[in-house]
């Protein structure tokens, strides 16, 4: 009998592509999303991809009645929790929001699936958590607790809740997956990333001025002690990103406690290593700009992915070529995006 996995934000750019890669695998899937930073036709493609259905449920994850409804309805195995605000520049102005979204939220889900006996957790936290490290690439050893924005600080803020969690109950088994920087799109061009409004992320951005949507991109900083004074960030493929959730799902009920893997490549590339990548492969030129720093950001970013390879087996497949190959795909067939039917 197939196991039921409660996917939260299943509508969402990373979400989506787990709801795939979960139903191709035979679990069962429930779709919690309140779409605000998603949409519903994410999830009639994620369908079609895969050919089986999730099951999908409107609603917000610090609706603490509406999780427990579903817990009661639906035999749940497993939760991947997704659900959240992601911008590191919004959350430096919408602190509360980040706190309340990310953090409460993330209580709320916990207490119901404390009362529903679910103890089997797989939380999507990020890169942000480590700071400005004194050295790369990162390892799951580095000190936490110095991040530079508010979303950094609501993610660390939740590890340590969990960190608390499972301390007081030894059932909990928890994987904190630590992401680098998701880019990327399904090979099919069906399903990829749709922000709402100017995107927060480079490659979007970069693909929306390459289909003719922005006028150019812009570069935030070129003074950085990098090899062109833009930031470097170690860039990954969403399926593979997904992929590592997969596996760390197949270990977790084997596991007691928290259980922290860094999710990326080990490789850094700079903002104009990735635009130079990005115009070979479409063809377009992608006109840019330099602006000051954004207020947040670090100057270089790139895992050590080792500890994910040795104790999941896991390991990025996907060079930026293919990621950024998979990116124009989606932009060229998708230019506004998901339009909602």
């Amino acid at each position: 009998m197939s196991q039921t996995v409660l996917v939260t934000g299943g509508a969402g750019y990373v979400g989506s592509h787990a709801v795939v890669a979960l139903l191709e695998r035979g679990y069962s899937v429930v779709v919690v999303d309140n779409l605000t930073n998603s949409s519903r036709e994410a999830l009639r493609r994620a369908e079609k991809i895969a050919g089986s259905s999730p099951v999908f449920i409107q609603g917000d994850i610090r609706d603490v009645s509406l999780l427990s409804t579903i817990f009661n309805e639906f035999d749940i195995d497993l939760v991947m929790h997704f659900a959240g605000l992601k911008s590191v520049g919004e959350s430096v102005s919408r602190p509360l929001d980040y706190h309340e979204v990310n953090v409460a939220g993330t209580i709320s889900l916990c207490q119901v699936m404390q009362s529903a006996s679910v103890f089997n957790l797989v939380f999507s936290s990020s890169a942000t958590v480590y700071g400005e490290p004194s050295s790369m690439p990162i390892r799951e050893t580095f000190p936490t607790g110095k991040p530079t924005n508010p979303y950094g600080r609501s993610k660390l803020l939740v590890e340590q809740i969990l960190e608390d969690l499972a301390h007081s109950d030894e059932r909990w088994s928890i994987g904190v997956l630590r992401y680098f920087n998701p880019v990327g799109a399904h090979p099919s061009g069906l399903i990829g990333e749709d922000p709402k409004g100017i995107p927060n992320n480079l490659l979007p951005y970069v693909s929306q001025v390459a289909v003719g949507k922005l006028p150019r991109l812009k570069v935030f900083g070129n003074d950085y002690p990098t090899s062109d004074g833009t930031g470097v960030r170690d860039y990954i493929h969403v399926v593979d990103l997904v992929q590592g959730h997969l596996d760390a799902l197949r270990v977790l009920p084997d596991m007691n406690g928290v259980h922290v893997w860094n999710l990326g490549t080990g490789k850094g590339y700079s903002v104009l290593q990735t635009v130079e990548a990005f115009a070979k492969v479409s063809g377009c030129e992608v006109p840019f700009e330099f602006c000051e720093r954004r207020e947040g950001d670090i100057a270089e970013c790139w895992a050590d992915p080792a500890k994910a390879y040795k104790e999941l087996g896991w390991q990025a497949r996907f060079g930026i070529e293919k990621m950024v190959e998979d990116a124009w795909r989606w932009q060229r067939l998708n230019p506004d995006g998901y339009v909602d039917q």
